[in-house]
């Protein structure tokens, strides 16, 4: 009889142990491998640097296999135009070598403009149509040939209408070009002497021959000496 009540006792402890095993596994279940894929993609692509297997698994879930997830990535990019490769320990996205030549820049040597240079192109900027006399007169020095030349070959300034005076000389002007480099919509929206003053860009003192009074900054922002410099 006591035989009988031992054998009949059902054995669940075992089986209790085992299920509770198989359900604290499905709670860290890592992601499917298409999953897995996409999450190192996605680290490698944001990544500035290469990175490795093991930080690669530091930022996935538990239980992902990074390593498999590279093996198909690699396949998947085989013949496009980045692939995933190796660079020492660790792994990147990097452009194709066969067209690594699309990547190369060129770059054109800017030359420095000469104080020259500045002065006569914001002469003209500032008070064009002039000619080559104005802005020697306005300097106080002569203009030499190289420089206008140069402005002209780099196409910030350009031949405007001959003025109807004796001689009949040739005007300056400045080109679309010019306008386009420094954002402007047109010569009227150069900024101000007093916005130059403020900038640091122009020395407070009067120009040579002019004298000095006290509503000097209120004539810059004239009205009629605005105008009067964009005349045609």
């Amino acid at each position: 009889m006591t035989d009988d009540v031992i054998s009949d006792t059902p054995r669940e402890g075992p089986r209790d142990e085992q299920g509770a095993d198989a359900r604290e596994e499905s709670l860290f279940e890592a992601p499917p491998m298409g999953e897995q894929e996409r999450m190192v993609e996605a680290i490698l692509f944001a990544s500035t640097e290469a990175v490795s297997v093991k930080e690669l698994e530091d930022r996935m879930p538990h239980g992902c296999d990074a390593a498999e997830a590279l093996v198909h990535l690699r396949k998947r990019y085989e013949g496009r135009g980045v692939t995933v490769v190796k660079v020492g320990d660790a792994w990147a996205i990097r452009t194709a070598p066969d067209l690594g030549y699309l990547m190369q820049k060129e770059t054109v040597e800017q030359r420095k403009l000469s104080r020259a240079a500045i002065e006569t192109l914001a002469i003209i900027a500032y008070h064009q149509p002039v000619t080559r006399a104005e802005i020697e007169e306005i300097r106080g020095v002569s203009v030499s040939r190289g420089t206008i030349d140069q402005l002209i070959e780099m196409e910030w300034i350009r031949f405007g209408r001959r003025r109807m005076t004796p001689g009949r000389p040739v005007t300056f002007v400045v080109t679309p070009g010019f306008l386009d480099h420094f954002g402007l919509e047109s010569a009227r929206d150069l900024p101000g002497l007093k916005e130059l003053r403020s900038a640091g860009l122009l020395e407070s003192r009067p120009p040579p021959g002019a004298m000095p009074g006290p509503s000097s900054d209120e004539d810059d922002e004239s009205p009629e000496g605005q105008s009067e410099l964009f005349e045609d």
